[in-house]
């Protein structure tokens, strides 16, 4: 590990006018604003999370959150930079109480495909069974069965892991989590020897 690397906050992206709609959402409310990605808007990859961790501690400065760190950490063992990441969400608001998760997630996928077919990426990352299940709309798919491999959503190129979080509370997730990372990165950088093939590009 690099002991000069320290994670940081990404930019922030703000929600287009044209979305404003998305604040009908129950899970938006006064205490939980939308935040519509983070990093590059213009990135190769598109990475997706069911939804925002805290950007800000009780006393509002903003502070990276463990998800973010492990996930931040994990992209710079492999040589992929912020530049190169767009970090988006399922739920554009963290939700703070009770909510229909069905409701909201139906909801809220029409703006994620609409907001992935604006950016355009080379490669997209579905971490987690929710984002996973949601977005290949079966919800017996499992991060388990279905990484390690590619996928084609939306026409483009796909692979799924584990949430940043389910590595943190599991440990022994870790290999399988910077293997995904680790095919993705030789790809990306033009190198896919003894690498699952990517035949969707």
């Amino acid at each position: 590990m690099d002991p000069n690397f320290a994670p940081v906050v990404w930019p922030e992206d703000r929600m287009p006018p044209e979305e404003r709609d998305y604040v009908e959402c129950e899970v938006c409310t006064v205490r939980s604003r939308v935040i519509w990605g983070e990093g590059n808007p213009s990135a190769p990859i598109v990475i997706i999370l069911d939804n925002p961790g805290a950007r800000e501690d009780k006393e509002g400065k903003e502070f990276v959150c463990g998800t973010r760190v492990t996930l931040q950490t994990s992209l710079h063992q492999v040589g992929l930079k912020m530049d190169d990441i767009y970090l988006t969400y399922l739920l554009k608001c963290r939700p703070l109480g009770r909510y229909d998760k069905d409701k909201a997630r139906a909801f809220s996928k029409p703006f994620l495909e609409r907001q992935i077919k604006t950016i355009q990426p080379q490669f997209i990352v579905c971490l987690g069974d929710t984002v996973v299940q949601n977005l290949f709309a079966d919800q017996e798919a499992h991060v388990k069965d279905l990484r390690g491999k590619w996928h084609n959503l939306m026409g483009l190129p796909t692979i799924v892991s584990y949430h940043p979080l389910a590595v943190r509370r599991r440990p022994n997730l870790m290999k399988h989590f910077m293997e995904d990372w680790a095919m993705l990165a030789q790809h990306f950088g033009g190198v896919s020897t003894a690498l699952p093939p990517c035949p969707y590009q």
